[in-house]
């Protein structure tokens, strides 16, 4: 899949950010996003690290929300998983044909 078809998919403004993020050793929601949902990304074709030791990226995620966001964090956390997750499953289905 190339990067022009990556950009069009729903939730590519999450996962390509946080793809980069990691690739360059920052930290930041988008890319404790794309770690919480590595395993989804990789069967998918993307080459998505997960986490190495220390709390599970969905706990990083949520503690990242939670201090920019107080109350508002779940609202958050659970519309950001929702589009990693509509982008992954757009993904697989373009992967499969």
């Amino acid at each position: 899949m190339s990067d022009e078809e990556l950009k069009r998919l729903p939730g590519a403004e999450i996962v390509l950010p946080g793809l980069a993020d990691l690739e360059a050793g920052r930290e930041s929601v988008s890319a404790s996003a794309v770690q919480a949902a590595a395993p989804r990304l990789r069967r998918a074709g993307l080459e998505a690290p997960g986490v190495d030791g220390g709390a599970p990226a969905a706990h990083r995620l949520y503690e990242q929300l939670s201090d920019r966001l107080g109350d508002g964090a779940h609202s958050r956390y659970n519309a950001i998983l929702a589009r990693v997750a509509s982008f992954a499953g757009a993904a697989e289905r373009a992967r499969s044909g």
